[in-house]
């Protein structure tokens, strides 16, 4: 049962932009939904979190990353706009059940799979 699915990743050179796609199963889509990144060699990090309407921004990606949701289609984008290569890594999305502690990714109960960004300089 495949819960959350995200595609749109890509190679890129700096200063260009990715939208990121996640599509939810309707069991989940109500869940807040978070993005987080893994660059090589280092630790998952949160980049950016829906719940409901609420948006929340790790430092890296406030004013050049924009998390929304549709509704009619159970996606959650990312928006990605001047890319950088310290950008480059593999995106998941994931979700987890109530708006406490958003950052903490022991709480998201359902991960998609991932999908590649690499921004080249």
């Amino acid at each position: 049962q495949v819960l959350l699915v995200e595609s749109g990743g890509a190679s890129v050179e700096a200063g260009g932009s990715l939208r990121l796609t996640c599509t939810a199963s309707p069991k989940i889509y109500s869940y807040c939904m978070g993005w987080f990144r893994q660059a090589p060699g280092k630790e998952r990090e949160g980049v950016a979190i829906i719940c409901g309407a609420e948006t929340n921004y790790a430092d890296a990606a406030m004013g050049r990353f924009t998390i929304s949701r549709d509704g009619a289609k159970r996606e959650v984008y990312l928006e990605m706009d001047n890319l950088k290569p310290e950008d480059t890594g593999i995106y998941s999305c994931a979700a987890k059940p109530g708006p406490d502690d958003i950052w903490a990714q022991r709480l998201y109960t359902y991960w998609g799979q991932g999908t590649q960004v690499t921004v080249s300089s």
